[in-house]
């Protein structure tokens, strides 16, 4: 394994480069499908669980690196992804296993990157490199291997001409991906676990921004039935779904470029539906209550992040996979900027304890609140598992003060 910070790079047809937006180069060996892929890279943290994050889309456009350095003992299988494929443009790993040892095991990890078509590397020094990035900052960079080692002339590429192919590569602030992973047709999740085969206890329009699988079916197992629904619905199409709440998810890109995602949730919001978000959605809410967004440094990706519940106390080990976070201050309950006030009072109620992040928007006269992290926990620890079960609880109290509403107006 090597790493260079300077273009006096050698390499042979046989390898893979990864080329940093900075200049710095690692060349190490090829890892899943042979060419070349563009993106913004980022490292995630988990020690388990590569299979979820492969398919999770939101890390469309990005490029991964697993700081664990041994990637692919229990190969993959048809149980563990959070969507229909994997969404990473890039795949990064120190030391990819030789061997499959699993018993729910259908096929390797490096077999079903080269069937996707996800261009990866390995057998590099990942500590350097995460070190690095925690240091400058995620950047563009691109992976070449195959043929894209190779220019016009039949000699070995240049690094200048490879870094041009990264500095031509579109920056992560300032796009809008959302619609790009969205579903394309509405579906429906039933109550399953011990509500199964039961009448559904409320109903929720899941808008789909890059939702992981898991996320509908902890609503299900708590008796949910979940339309989830594409970006592109109407509020009109929405009402006709006579849903008991609103949920929007995680996704990808810039949350400035999601206008069309904040009316939407706004008009939601004026209807007095019951409204919860995660990651993508959180950052929604804060956009829709008046608030700004900023993209993080380096951002939150692995499933160890410790936040704090400020409404009870409570300190929680969360899954995270995010790059932009939400600009609201910490502390005391604050007017919600938008519109004079219109939505009344808001707090920051969950706080990331390495850098005091917003993780999370609590809503204190209107029935809606977000958490920036994945409680759904695919994969991850289940200690923010009570979150669905406020959700749960919000639509109840909703649905139960409507059903008394319409006594009291046949009565009177």
């Amino acid at each position: 394994m090597n790493q260079f910070d300077s273009e006096a790079v050698s390499f042979s047809p046989d390898d893979a480069v990864l080329v940093l937006e900075d200049g710095q180069v690692y060349v190490g060996e090829p890892y899943g499908a042979i060419g070349k892929t563009c993106g913004e890279i980022v490292f995630a943290t988990g020690m388990t669980g590569y299979q979820e994050t492969l398919t999770d889309p939101s890390y469309d456009r990005q490029i991964v690196v697993q700081t664990f350095p041994h990637i692919g003992d229990t190969g993959i299988n048809d149980e563990d992804p959070e969507s229909s494929r994997i969404w990473v443009a890039g795949y990064v790993v120190r030391d990819p296993s030789p061997v499959v040892s699993n018993w729910r095991a259908t096929g390797s990890l490096d077999d079903d990157l080269k069937r996707e078509g996800i261009v990866g590397i390995s057998h590099i020094d990942t500590r350097k490199l995460v070190r690095h990035l925690r240091s400058a900052g995620v950047m563009r960079a691109a992976i070449f291997s195959g043929d894209e080692l190779v220019g016009a002339d039949g000699r070995p590429r240049s690094i200048e001409s490879m870094l041009a192919d990264v500095k031509a590569t579109p920056q992560m602030k300032g796009l809008s991906l959302y619609d790009e992973v969205s579903t394309k047709n509405a579906y429906t999740i039933e109550p399953c676990g011990r509500f199964e085969g039961q009448a559904p206890l409320f109903t929720v329009a899941a808008v789909d921004l890059g939702i992981k699988a898991m996320t509908p079916h902890r609503m299900a197992e708590r008796g949910c039935r979940v339309h989830v629904v594409p970006s592109t619905i109407t509020f009109e199409e929405l009402v006709a779904l006579n849903p008991d709440g609103v949920f929007f998810s995680n996704g990808p890109g810039d949350p400035e470029q999601a206008d069309p995602e904040v009316e939407l949730l706004r008009r939601v919001l004026d209807a007095g539906y019951p409204f919860f978000g995660i990651c993508f959605g959180n950052q929604l809410l804060g956009r829709a209550l008046g608030f700004g967004t900023y993209k993080l440094k380096f951002g939150h990706r692995g499933i160890n992040q410790p936040v704090k519940d400020v409404t009870t106390g409570k300190v929680e080990v969360t899954a995270h996979n995010h790059g932009f976070a939400v600009d609201a201050p910490l502390g005391d309950p604050v007017a919600s900027p938008y519109d004079n006030g219109r939505y009344g009072r808001v707090f920051v109620s969950h706080i990331d304890l390495n850098d005091n992040v917003v993780e999370g928007l609590q809503c204190i006269d209107i029935p809606a609140f977000s958490v920036q992290y994945h409680p759904e926990a695919a994969a991850g620890p289940h200690d923010a598992a009570y979150l669905f079960d406020r959700f749960v609880d919000l639509m109840k109290t909703a649905k139960n003060a409507a059903e008394n509403a319409k006594e009291e107006h046949r009565n009177a």
